[in-house]
């Protein structure tokens, strides 16, 4: 990720910029405002904002007037409570605010997180760069056989570079036509006096689903955390997973000790049914259950035995 010199001189102006204030604040946190942690090829994510702390979970739990003088322990007793019994409530009383730089593709899939306010670059407005996300080589693969929404095998030899030459010539050629139809330089001026030029919302459509937007995106930490459970786990889309794991950095420094239940109960745990449950019983029990015999799909099956580490077979 290559910032501009404008883009710099604009952040390094915003972290130099100090204010009083009586609120808490987070010096962990403080420390990463406004800098520009670095996914993929060309985005990013940095924390523009933010509201409340560990000690701001713990009062609205407890509903007192101030901070408190409990024991550290205790507050992380009971963080880890709320959490474990999924209180969602009091995690709504942090808040957050990133700017992410992302593709095109991965800000539509983000935004069925519907949790959230989001003010997102106007195309309608303003011209996007020429910017386009191109895979690396280890991240090219074929359709999962199993997984209708997966990727299975990394492509390799002739058949990748291809794909990344494809990638390359469209997203170009489709730019190089998106600046034609708009008739516009990056100043604003016609670059052929002889045409009007397209309007900005209607050259838009043109461009590939792998160029690069821009948001806004303010959260709570409750609605975040479930953000970050589904899109930072093992089998979410590589291209928004890496986004997730740089938010989770960003947690981890804000809310230390949510950060670590919502570790513990949330991404390092699994869910069971309650038939699954039985069936762990009977085989601590010491019963040979198979999948024919268990009641589960083959798919069920399958995920249950790789939680406990067995063989599906």
């Amino acid at each position: 990720m290559a910032l501009t010199a404008e883009q710099q001189q604009e952040i390094d102006a915003a972290r130099a910029a100090e204010g009083r204030t009586r609120r808490p604040t987070v010096p962990a946190l403080e420390a990463m405002l406004f800098q520009a942690i670095p996914v993929l090829d060309h985005g990013f994510v940095r924390v523009i904002d933010y509201m409340g702390d560990d000690a701001a979970i713990v009062q609205a739990a407890r509903v007192s007037y101030g901070r408190g003088t409990r024991a550290a322990n205790e507050d992380r007793g009971l963080i880890r409570y709320l959490m474990r019994h999924r209180h969602s409530t009091p995690f709504e009383m942090c808040e957050i605010k990133y700017h992410v730089k992302l593709p095109i593709f991965v800000a539509r899939q983000w935004i069925r997180h519907r949790t959230a306010n989001v003010n997102e670059y106007s195309a309608r407005y303003s011209i996007l760069d020429r910017e386009f996300y191109i895979p690396g080589p280890d991240h090219l693969a074929a359709q999962s056989v199993v997984n209708r929404q997966g990727r299975g095998d990394v492509l390799e030899g002739e058949e990748a570079a291809r794909v990344l030459d494809l990638l390359r010539e469209d997203a170009t050629r489709n730019y190089d036509h998106y600046l034609e139809m708009l008739n516009e330089d990056d100043d604003g001026q016609k670059r052929d006096p002889g045409r009007q030029g397209l309007a900005r919302e209607l050259a838009r459509m043109n461009l590939t689903l792998n160029a690069y937007t821009q948001w806004y995106w303010k959260t709570d930490l409750h609605n975040l955390l479930h953000f970050l459970s589904l899109r930072a786990d093992a089998h979410a889309q590589y291209e928004i997973r890496v986004y997730a794991e740089a938010m989770l950095d960003t947690v981890k420094a804000w809310v230390p000790m949510a950060y670590d239940a919502f570790r513990d109960y949330r991404l390092g745990a699994v869910t069971l049914s309650a038939q699954m449950m039985g069936i762990v019983k009977r085989m601590l029990a010491g019963e040979a259950v198979t999948q024919e015999g268990s009641g589960l799909s083959k798919r069920e099956w399958r995920e249950l035995m790789e939680t406990l580490g067995r063989d599906a077979a």
